[in-house]
């Protein structure tokens, strides 16, 4: 199966999905079977928005089945945000071709994700045609702690820059990293990167409560930015206490999917899994997962295939 550029950079293994055209479908239709508001799966959608004058008669039953959008192999995947978030926009969304809204946990708030996820369903029984809707877990946020200079510092390329358990505000020599796992984990050579990748750091030396680090590629670090280990597995869930508390929010809704972010071995899944089936009612519908690709270690040995 190939996966849409546009997926907004979600680079995911869609988990019990057979590698067809309508791999969303079959959700879509267990979803209508336990709906009081049955609608019809088999029709599709015009390939060009409507215009005004014509919109409210227009029906996806009367596009043939040869339209753009039953042509196409691949999924497009439309993040909701700040500027997505009426009901005319997902409706000029899904008409411009979207299979799939993202739900973003990590910001807004729950109650927020659920009148999205009405409207879209809204849209969904307008044109008799299923949208799936996924819902994003934020996953665990690893991030340097705070520095004197209010501003941050600027690293230069082949200084030593060290990574403490020391809660003083840092300098341009040092800065605190709240996170012992990230300490225990990494060895010499294993790469860190901070701020998305602007700044590289490569361990050359450690302790129990350090990291000496090299700076590889130069820039600003300041406050709060982001650390992420691309060459060490954490001793950590990927599940934070918001996600759990989120993931079950999202059961109760009635989303389709659940993507969960930092992904590090098959134990993850399995763990979203349990969490899923300690949760759902029984004869409601069961979201599927799907796993979010971004940590090396989820190719090491026979990973990747315990993971789908």
């Amino acid at each position: 199966m190939k996966f849409s550029t546009t997926c907004v950079n979600l680079v995911a293994i869609l988990t019990a999905v057979a590698g067809s055209a309508s791999a969303f479908a079959p959700t879509m239709s267990a979803v209508r079977k336990s709906s009081s508001a049955s609608t019809s799966l088999k029709s599709t959608v015009a390939p060009s928005i409507p215009t005004t004058d014509t919109a409210a008669d227009t029906t996806v039953a009367s596009i043939p089945k040869f339209a753009q959008r039953w042509r196409k192999s691949t999924k497009q995947l439309a993040t909701l945000g700040p500027a997505s978030s009426t009901l005319e926009m997902i409706e000029t969304l899904f008409l411009a071709g979207a299979d799939i809204f993202r739900l973003n946990f990590s910001h807004g708030s729950q109650e927020q994700k659920q009148e999205l996820l009405t409207m879209i369903r809204e849209v969904e029984e307008k044109y008799s045609h299923p949208i799936a809707v996924l819902g994003d877990l934020q996953g665990p946020k690893l991030r340097v702690g705070e520095f004197s200079n209010p501003n941050g510092e600027v690293l230069e390329k082949g200084q030593i820059f060290r990574l403490d358990l020391d809660e003083a505000q840092g300098d341009n020599t040092r800065v605190m990293l709240p996170h012992p796992e990230i300490i225990e984990a990494s060895l010499i050579d294993h790469v860190l990167l901070v701020d998305d990748g602007k700044v590289k750091l490569t361990v050359v030396g450690k302790g129990d409560k350090y990291l000496d680090c090299r700076v590889d590629v130069p820039g600003k670090i300041s406050n709060r930015k982001g650390v992420n280990t691309p060459d060490s597995v954490l001793d950590i869930s990927p599940l934070t206490p918001k996600d759990r508390s989120d993931l079950e929010y999202m059961i109760g809704i009635g989303v389709d999917w659940i993507a969960l972010s930092f992904v590090q071995q098959p134990s993850d899944i399995e763990e979203i899994h349990e969490l899923i089936d300690g949760h759902l009612k029984e004869d409601a519908f069961r979201p599927a997962v799907m796993a979010k690709i971004e940590k090396p270690s989820c190719f090491y040995d026979d990973n990747l295939e315990k993971i789908v």
